[in-house]
């Protein structure tokens, strides 16, 4: 039986921020289940990419994170993950065992500093500490990536077979069997979610 989770994300997305402790509890408690990173690149830097206070509100009350004073401030600015979009499609495909590691560094350092993540110079420190070696196109924010534009096209396949655009989203694929879970009802509690995944997969064996 073959077993995978789809994590469709934004790095620039606090939603997503607060979905990534439930992926890292399925990574380390069942390692077993492979696990898919899809940036969606839904932040473009236009006006309707702001992030609103009560959009952090939410999230407080919902999940046990915080955002640093400099992330605060910077709500008036519009979001572009498109560098990290396609950072994180170069490493979800060229170096998996770090893409995790990658995606946690990438959203410490947007929602923890406040850094913006919009060119080379941001990520220069991340990139080093975990020993990738992007090539220069990978790190250009002005446009999508070939295999990042060919990511979004799959997330959009993907959307529709679900019915929802909403991002994050969890889905999890037992051989043909896709299941989206409703991760807002675990994001206080990683271990529930773990629980919620292992009788999906018992269900399905």
């Amino acid at each position: 039986m073959s077993t995978e989770l789809f994590f469709i994300y934004d790095t620039h997305c606090p939603w997503s921020y607060a979905a990534t402790p439930l992926v890292e509890a399925i990574q380390s408690a069942l390692p077993e289940v492979n696990i898919n990173l899809w940036h969606s690149a839904h932040f473009c830097g236009e006006n309707e990419s702001k992030i609103s206070k009560s959009q952090i509100t939410t999230v407080k009350s919902l999940a046990d994170i915080s955002f640093s004073r400099q992330y605060l401030d910077s709500l008036s600015q519009a979001k572009d993950s498109t560098l990290c979009a396609n950072l994180m499609t170069w490493a979800a495909n060229k170096s998996p065992k770090q893409a995790f590691s990658l995606l946690k560094s990438l959203q410490e350092a947007h929602f923890g500093t406040g850094n913006e993540l919009v060119d080379a110079t941001s990520v220069d420190n991340i990139i080093a500490q975990l020993k990738l070696s992007p090539s220069s196109k990978v790190l250009k924010a002005d446009k999508l990536t070939s295999d990042a534009e060919a990511q979004v096209h799959e997330i959009f396949a993907l959307q529709e077979i679900i019915a929802t655009e909403a991002i994050p989203a969890l889905l999890l694929a037992i051989d043909d069997r896709l299941i989206l879970l409703n991760h807002n009802f675990y994001l206080n509690d990683p271990s529930a979610f773990i629980d919620a995944v292992k009788l999906e997969i018992t269900q399905s064996a």
